[in-house]
């Protein structure tokens, strides 16, 4: 299902954003250019899901709750559902998703999540908000899934690019289980060579590259000779990289939440990266795009 898509503009950039889960299909800027995937069939036709309530996979695609279970399935509905589209106006526009008959049989909490994109000169800037309208604290998780181009548009090759973070980065990562899709216990070396990341297909074999906790709330995404991408995500500690090797993209997903650690069983509430969000409050996370074409 494909939504009519929301076009925004400024004078360097035009961002299209299909109302079917909120998500991001196109940045292209005044040449027409393409920053965001091909969304070729033969790997993945994502372009840039909103995860939520949950970030990754839960062990059986369920979850509990006191004595009650849940079915989800990875990466939560909200990226399959329909949201409202709440303003548009030339550069901007808001979408809404609010919880309904169809969620609760998932997920038994009142909740508003709001998508917001602007366009300001060469900068898409993304905020997410959650807010809990119930009488009882919301458990939840979110995250972006945007899969940018690889290469850039330019003339750097696609073993030129390289993810360059704001900070040394030199803790371990972390690896799912491909089988089940949950987190596996062990760390692993992290392939980042002080700031820079030099991605490769057989990199992303074993699946995404995880940081349980990153330094860095920002990091630039490009090649020396072409575009590059200046990305800032000051509300949220964990990150993935991840592509299905080969393919002309590459996906850096700021997240606040995790998949299921292997072998966990207790309540969603106690679920590592699980946020609990008190009556009447909101919680928003940012997700800023500056593009430097090439």
């Amino acid at each position: 299902m494909t939504a009519s898509l929301v076009e925004v503009r400024s004078d360097g950039l035009s961002a299209r954003i299909n109302p079917l889960g909120a998500e991001l299909w196109s940045l292209t800027d005044a040449q027409g250019r393409e920053y965001m995937t091909d969304a070729n069939p033969a790997f993945w036709t994502g372009h840039a899901p909103v995860l939520f309530p949950i970030v990754g996979a839960l062990a059986g695609d369920r979850y509990r709750l006191g004595t009650s279970e849940y079915p989800m399935g990875k990466h939560g509905f909200a990226r399959g559902s329909l949201f409202e589209v709440v303003e548009t106006t030339g550069d901007a526009a808001r979408f809404r998703l609010t919880d309904s008959a169809a969620t609760h049989a998932a997920y038994p909490f009142a909740f508003v999540l709001e998508l917001a994109f602007r366009l300001d000169g060469m900068r898409l800037e993304m905020e997410a908000s959650v807010a809990n309208p119930g009488a009882v604290a919301l458990p939840f998780s979110f995250g972006f899934h945007p899969a940018f181009a690889w290469p850039l548009p330019g003339d750097a090759p696609k073993a030129a690019h390289r993810v360059t973070f704001a900070d040394a980065e030199p803790q371990p990562i972390r690896r799912i289980d491909p089988p089940s899709g949950l987190l596996l216990p062990k760390a692993f070396p992290t392939p980042v060579d002080g700031r820079d990341l030099a991605p490769d297909a057989a990199l992303f074999v074993p699946d995404a590259i995880i940081w349980g906790h990153l330094s860095s709330r920002a990091l630039r995404w490009g090649a020396p000779g072409g575009s590059a991408l200046d990305i800032a995500f000051p509300d949220t500690a964990m990150l993935g990289i991840w592509q299905k090797p080969g393919a002309a993209y590459l996906c850096i997903e700021p997240w606040a939440g995790i998949a299921d650690p292997v072998g966990f069983d207790g309540d969603f509430r106690d679920k590592p990266g699980v946020l609990e969000l008190p009556p009447g409050d909101t919680r928003r996370f940012r997700m800023d795009v500056t593009v430097r074409p090439g």
